[in-house]
């Protein structure tokens, strides 16, 4: 993950999109240093977030310093997350910058989240990108963080919901919140409901759990742990990114 400070616009945007820039260049760049095989570029800074679409201003920051990341690292995967669950703009951003994938937070259905009713649109970012003929791929989360269903939904039904119905070509298990642990239970559910789709684990990964979650899933989104003393709100810590690094290596 590379947690972006607040974007112009926010309430805690502190007026400098150079210091903004400059914070997210050094998280990827220990990022890559690491060893780690892409970047998650989010506005994870400019809480409270919308339910719906993003200001002009937010895309236009997101698609500034995700290019600088790409011009910076060039070999590595990208994706972009807009949240709260701005898909229509991830998606743009990604198509500007040569992005790889964009995670969507909501895709299927509707959930109950801090920012009140969150729906899915994935009729319009489905056709946002044959229209765009983006090679953009779309990581949905299977009930994500910080949210609950409008309607019980059981893991395994969303799960061929994203897949069959709304197209997702790799889908996400997290915990409730940011940096919680990811039910191992979970991940294998949501395996066994859709074997063949691209799977990895959106939350909680630590040396110590990572080779059991990577026995099941594919991949991992890592964030919190990576940060220095392992809060969200510092920079990568690269002894951190190499102690994650050197435990999957190690499975």
């Amino acid at each position: 993950m590379v947690h972006l400070p607040p974007l112009p616009g926010s309430p805690r945007w502190d007026g400098s999109m150079e210091r903004a820039t400059a914070a997210a260049l050094a998280d990827a760049q220990a990022l890559v240093e690491g060893g780690l095989d892409g970047l998650l570029v989010e506005n994870w800074g400019d809480a409270p977030f919308t339910p719906g679409r993003v200001e002009p201003s937010t895309v236009a920051a997101m698609t500034a310093i995700a290019h600088a990341i790409r011009l910076a690292h060039p070999g590595s995967l990208l994706g972009i997350n807009v949240l709260k669950n701005d898909a229509r703009a991830a998606l743009a951003i990604a198509c500007a910058v040569g992005a790889q994938f964009i995670r969507v937070n909501v895709h299927a259905g509707a959930v109950v989240a801090d920012q009140g009713l969150v729906h899915s649109d994935a009729y319009g970012t489905l056709r946002d990108r044959r229209l765009l003929g983006a090679p953009v791929e779309i990581f949905a989360d299977v009930q994500g963080k910080h949210a609950v269903p409008l309607a019980p939904v059981e893991l395994e039904q969303e799960a061929r919901d994203l897949v069959h119905r709304g197209l997702a070509d790799a889908l996400v298990v997290s915990g409730r919140a940011t940096g919680a642990a990811t039910p191992i239970a979970d991940v294998k559910r949501v395996r066994s409901a859709v074997a063949d789709t691209p799977l990895l684990v959106g939350s909680g990964v630590t040396p110590e759990t990572v080779g059991d979650l990577l026995s099941i899933a594919d991949g991992a989104i890592v964030g919190t742990f990576l940060k220095r003393d392992g809060s969200a709100r510092n920079p990568v810590d690269p002894a951190r990114v190499r102690r994650l690094v050197d435990a999957t290596r190690g499975r």
